[in-house]
């Protein structure tokens, strides 16, 4: 045996092969029944899912904390050794946490646009980059579980519902509310089991088709439905997708509901049949799991309208076919002056009422600061080169200082803020004074100097040749 055959085989030894089967599990629609009585959970919508996945990583108390915060562990990136870990924030997280668990819990935020607002480098990509990844991996766990289904054809290959529906909406409305009740009884969930929506109109085509050969019968429909497990992916496209705003010219809106495929028109006759229909735009493709809108106020007026329904009646508007159900959590980021332009603008009233707005802002604690740095400038990273004392600090407490607002307090400097915010004490000044300060601030963090400035005035300093200056 070569090296390159052992390499092979130690690796091979390594895998899992009842992992494998069980993320690629395929069944009948019974068989799918009996799990939901198992495990419930797998029912569960985008938002549920999503909230489940942060909570499980559980939480843990601020040190020093004036304030009683708590961290989510989530956050930290510990799949990743802390390669997108957020420092500070820590009061914005819990906002953003708290609009999940609402949605979880279907109190009116499910159906909103949760929108990151801050200033350039404050770490929005950063967040929806972890909740894509984290949604990613989580799908690959057994909490993490979900399923769809396919349609089995007499030469026994599957067409698969292009929008990885929930099997559950193949349940006739009329059985629906029996149905979720002897479900509920039996399994007693977290989250009441309730069916909403309808299938893709590709599916639907095909249950009508089947349900008139069966004469009416839809159990007889459901036996020919084959169930499968379902990972999602941002690379393969399922369950997670991305939308980035382009030229004009070169961009519409079928990227976000799907268009149609002008190749099958000729063999089956019509635009409006679903056969002839790719279900492949970004809606579609976020099915059951989350869209990131990329600067998302930068996006034309007409790619905002699909925002509207996709939002509050979680549906969309394929061409020429009706409204198609989605389930899926819309994340979209920008910036202050973007946003400005969106409330000052009359004309998008119907998206600001749909929309929930996060601040993201610059760290303001000068400890957290430091640990930005220190991950980039460490002596693991920087290798062959010397950092002199302090030098993150200085640059740390710089760049923070930029961003604090003068204090009402006439007797209080803006290093001495600085420090109180940093967990120090000061004569005279309480837990709750800090607190009022931060209060006071209402826009402090929004503007300053940019972590990606300071990182590229180090980066510059470190590789430049001083010899030859």
């Amino acid at each position: 045996m070569t090296s390159g055959q052992q390499l092979l085989s130690s690796w091979s030894s390594q895998l899992k092969a009842d992992s494998f089967q069980q993320e690629n599990w395929q069944g009948s629609f019974a068989d799918y029944l009996d799990i939901v009585r198992e495990k419930p959970y797998v029912c569960r919508t985008a938002w549920q899912r999503l909230y489940d996945m942060i909570m499980q990583e559980g939480t843990y108390p601020v040190e020093g904390s004036r304030e009683n915060l708590i961290r989510y562990r989530f956050f930290d990136d510990p799949h990743n050794e802390g390669q997108d870990a957020i420092f500070g924030l820590t009061q914005p997280l819990m906002e953003l946490v708290n609009v999940f668990k609402s949605a979880a819990l279907k109190y009116g935020a499910e159906r909103r646009v949760l929108l990151l607002h801050g200033p350039v480098g404050s770490s929005k990509s950063t967040i929806a980059r972890l909740l894509k990844r984290g949604i990613e991996r989580y799908s690959h766990t057994d909490a993490g579980a979900l399923y769809s289904f396919g349609w089995k054809e007499s030469d026994g290959t599957v067409t698969w519902d292009p929008m990885n529906g929930e099997p559950l909406q193949l349940i006739p409305t009329s059985f629906r509310e029996q149905f979720c009740e002897q479900l509920n009884a039996e399994a007693n969930p977290e989250y009441a089991i309730e069916i909403v929506g309808d299938i893709c109109p590709l599916s639907r085509y095909y249950f009508q088709e089947r349900l008139r050969q069966f004469g009416g019968d839809w159990t007889k429909v459901l036996e020919t439905v084959e169930i499968r497990r379902v990972t999602l992916s941002e690379q393969d496209r399922v369950g997670i997708g991305t939308f980035q705003p382009k030229d004009e010219k070169n961009q519409d809106s079928t990227e976000l509901t799907g268009d149609i495929n002008y190749r099958k028109i000729a063999e089956y006759g019509s635009e409006s049949d679903p056969r002839a229909f790719n279900f492949d735009g970004e809606f579609n493709v976020a099915n059951r799991g989350l869209i990131e809108f990329i600067e998302v106020l930068k996006l034309d007026v007409a790619f905002l309208y699909d925002l509207l329904g996709a939002s509050q009646e979680h549906k969309i508007k394929p061409k020429k076919f009706a409204q198609t159900d989605i389930d899926t959590v819309i994340i979209g980021h920008t910036n202050e002056p973007e946003f400005r332009k969106l409330q000052s603008n009359e004309f998008m009233e119907a998206l600001r009422d749909r929309t929930i707005k996060i601040d993201i802002p610059y760290v303001t604690k000068l400890s957290e600061e430091i640990r930005i740095y220190e991950k980039d400038y460490n002596q693991r990273r920087v290798r062959g080169k010397h950092i002199a004392p302090h030098t993150l600090e200085t640059a740390a407490m710089w760049a923070v200082l930029t961003r604090l607002e003068e204090a009402k307090h006439h007797s209080l400097s803006v290093m001495q803020k600085l420090k109180l915010y940093n967990g120090k004490t000061l004569p005279g000044f309480t837990s709750e004074n800090v607190k009022q300060l931060r209060r006071d601030a209402k826009g402090e963090g929004m503007h300053g100097i940019s972590p990606r400035f300071v990182q590229d005035q180090i980066s510059n300093a470190l590789v430049v040749n001083i010899r030859g200056t």
